[in-house]
């Protein structure tokens, strides 16, 4: 089977071009998590495992344009088929089912760059824009700090935006005037409504808006030009967010592959950093 005729693939084309409530993309992104098993579900344990009222699932399958739960149910079955069952975790302590459920997020997201399209785009649209501001806020702060220092290595002028407030609109005005043309959001749960306000605001003024999220359902997708998703881990009581950090490492590499003189500026920075004796040897 192909990384693109996945189960979890399959399900993501099934719930594209629907608007969907935000409970009814909880609803999504819990069956794309587990797409393999999701055919077998009953309305009632589906509505557990998103947290969700068995109602929610029921409306939930009729705005997909089904009858109701089992008419869905019995379309997944034809269309997402279980693939082979995965190795008991019952041997595994919650812990170690933490990084299984991190290693299954990357493996989701390896199936997702079978085709690289998507990232290629994103990073041809940031790589032109001067200034590129980063936005993160609260839990993807890290991860746009992460990005931001990486990226400034290479870009000549990367503007982080990891703090709220009454500031935010001011900069994001102040790197358009400077000639920004997108700007880069990591969005992770929970979504602060700021977040969004913000992205609707970058782009009222002009900019392409590029967002690495939890979800291709998350919040912020309304509110972006090009959506990269990569799912968190929920199984510690924070989330963890192994996958979307290795996204922006990757997107990073695309963003380089359209700066003509990103490996000058590494090698530069690489001799000053040894004249300077920057770092242990």
């Amino acid at each position: 089977m192909s990384p693109t005729d996945s189960p979890a693939a399959r399900l993501q084309a099934l719930f594209e071009g629907h608007r969907l409530t935000p409970t009814q993309r909880r609803i999504a992104h819990s069956m794309v998590r587990r797409a393999a098993d999701v055919p077998f579900l009953s309305s009632v344990e589906l509505a557990e495992l998103a947290g969700v009222s068995q109602p929610s699932v029921t409306r939930f399958a009729v705005a997909l344009g089904f009858d109701g739960y089992p008419a869905l149910r019995r379309h997944l079955r034809e269309v997402a088929p279980a693939e082979q069952p995965a190795a008991e975790t019952g041997a595994f302590n919650e812990y170690q089912q933490a990084v299984e459920a991190e290693i299954e997020n990357l493996k989701h997201l390896a199936e997702a760059l079978a085709d690289p399209r998507p990232v290629q785009r994103a990073g041809r649209v940031l790589a032109a824009s001067r200034p590129l501001p980063v936005l993160g806020l609260r839990a993807a702060a890290a991860q746009a700090h992460g990005f931001a220092y990486f990226a400034a290595k290479v870009h000549p002028d990367v503007r982080l935006l990891n703090e709220g407030g009454t500031m935010l609109q001011d900069r994001i005005d102040g790197a358009v005037r400077a000639g920004a043309t997108a700007l880069l959001c990591f969005a992770l749960p929970r979504h602060p409504r700021e977040v969004v306000d913000t992205l609707g605001y970058a782009r009222e003024a002009g900019l392409t808006v590029v967002t690495v999220a939890d979800s291709a359902f998350a919040p912020v997708a309304k509110v972006s030009d090009l959506l990269l998703p990569a799912a968190v881990g929920t199984g510690l009581a924070f989330d963890t967010a192994c996958a979307p950090m290795l996204l922006g490492r990757v997107l990073l590499e695309a963003m380089c592959d359209d700066l003509p003189d990103a490996q000058a500026r590494l090698e530069e920075f690489d001799a000053r950093a040894a004249a300077r004796g920057l770092f242990v040897e």
